[in-house]
């Protein structure tokens, strides 16, 4: 095994440019996670969960608010463009960085096909006279030239995108306030007749609240690139402790805020699936358009992943390379000519040549070649949670060890919560086990880490002396 660097050695200094500020910083963890799982999906968390969606909503956003705040507390003391991967190759072992470091990008590229398609399906929508394709292409080069370009205008889009996805929460949650007491014209008082009418806060018990964190739970994915942004800031430990303690409590405010609004403007029974439950709520309180409105708003969800993802692999595979567990080539990064120094190009070309066959593939098969792939990143998420989590536990001893001051950010209530939040990552994936229609992505996604996992134990093998 090769050693795990210790700690309390400086960070080495990376090529990358500082071109991201606090606010991008700030905003992107805002709207990292504001996407169309939350605007669109969260309909079917409704369906199983009824009113108590609310609480399954809590409960996922307590997770992903835990394993964020492990992550911040790492990448505050060691930042880092690897975030997680280089964590948890300090705490764990080469093998460690590799695997969770690969199987992310992995993620990455895969769901940025998704996200490509659902952004030309709504685009072909309002211009019906150019493909699907045609679209898919348009922004597949946009985002490209985007993130070859430099950091700063990445983060401007993403402010931006992120800015507009808040605003319109925000906007929602005061008409949603308005509508239950009644303020608005032509509207009585709602009251919370809806919270406990049809069936009750628990229609379908509490087996209804835990599908609802089975299907809300990967909608918190996102989040982790903010660390991974941190790097390219010019006070990475302050940006990322900064970032996290402002995102994560407001993020779950969001999602718990706008479901408890869902449910007790509308009886839980009115949501269709397939339908935006904002669309249900803004067309019952007379909000005119209310369903192009929330089409423009899930189309910049949308194209706010597709750009955060492509910066994310980009700059995981460039970590990766850097530690030698990708090719040297994707080192070179771009001059300072006009502003656009520092940026990882060859990175940045890879993650889109395999997200483009990730988008030829889900354009060609979507219901066989894709629907594999798609599977065996669905449930990623939650072992790479799971590795921040491992990763924390042995780093937190080491660090208030070796570095106590570098602790700036820490962790609520270590080692305790940290368990508990291990604990239950564990629960959920037993639980997808036992659900039919999550099942498929545990057992592929079991598959793909293991294949990864057997690499990563090749490759330490072989460089054994």
């Amino acid at each position: 095994m090769h050693d795990v660097p210790p700690t309390h050695s400086p960070v080495p200094s990376e090529p990358l440019a500082h071109g991201l500020k606090q606010r991008h910083l700030t905003m992107l963890g805002l709207g990292g996670v504001i996407g169309a799982g939350l605007f669109v999906g969260s309909g079917a968390g409704i369906a199983v969960a009824g009113p108590a969606v609310v609480v399954s909503y809590l409960i996922a956003g307590t997770l992903a608010m835990l394993v964020m705040r492990m992550l911040g507390e790492m990448s505050a003391a060691m930042p880092a463009s690897g975030s997680f991967s280089v964590h948890a190759e300090r705490a764990l072992g080469r093998w460690a960085g590799f695997s969770v470091g690969w199987l992310y990008w992995f993620l990455l590229v895969v769901v940025l096909a998704v996200e490509a398609t659902a952004a030309a399906q709504i685009a072909h929508a309002w211009v019906p006279a150019v493909d699907q394709w045609l679209w898919v292409l348009l922004f597949m080069v946009v985002f490209t030239v985007t993130n070859l370009t430099a950091v700063k205008n990445f983060g401007e889009f993403e402010f931006w995108f992120a800015a507009l996805k808040v605003a319109a929460i925000v906007v929602f949650l005061a008409l949603g306030l308005l509508a239950v007491f009644g303020i608005l014209p032509d509207n009585g008082p709602v009251g919370l007749t809806n919270l406990v009418g049809q069936g009750g806060f628990l229609p379908h018990g509490w087996d209804g609240v835990v599908s609802g964190v089975l299907t809300v739970v990967f909608a918190f994915g996102g989040l982790e690139v903010v660390t991974i942004a941190a790097a390219e800031t010019d006070d990475p430990a302050r940006a990322v402790g900064r970032a996290v303690r402002s995102a994560v409590v407001r993020i779950l405010f969001f999602y718990v805020g706008s479901m408890l609004v869902i449910v007790t403007v509308l009886p839980w029974t009115a949501q269709q699936a397939g339908l935006s439950p904002y669309v249900k709520v803004l067309d019952s309180i007379g909000v005119p358009s209310a369903g192009q409105i929330m089409n423009i708003v899930v189309f910049v969800a949308l194209l706010s992943a597709l750009n955060a993802n492509l910066y994310g692999s980009s700059r995981m595979v460039f970590s990766l390379a850097e530690r030698g567990e990708a090719p040297r080539g994707l080192l070179k990064v771009s001059g300072a000519q006009g502003g656009g120094g520092g940026v990882p190009r060859r990175a940045v070309l890879a993650s889109v040549a395999f997200g483009f066959v990730s988008v030829l593939l889900n354009l060609r098969w979507p219901d066989t070649v894709f629907l594999y792939m798609l599977n065996s990143v669905g449930a990623v998420l939650l072992f790479v949670w799971g590795l921040i989590a491992a990763s924390q536990l042995r780093l937190r001893r080491r660090l208030e060890r070796e570095a106590p001051g570098a602790l700036g950010l820490r962790m609520w209530c270590f080692p305790y919560l940290t368990w508990a939040t291990l604990a239950g990552l564990l629960a959920v994936l037993l639980l997808m086990l036992t659900d039919d229609a999550a099942r498929p992505q545990v057992l592929w996604s079991a598959g793909a880490t293991g294949l990864v996992l057997l690499v990563a134990v090749v490759r330490e093998l072989r460089t054994r002396p």
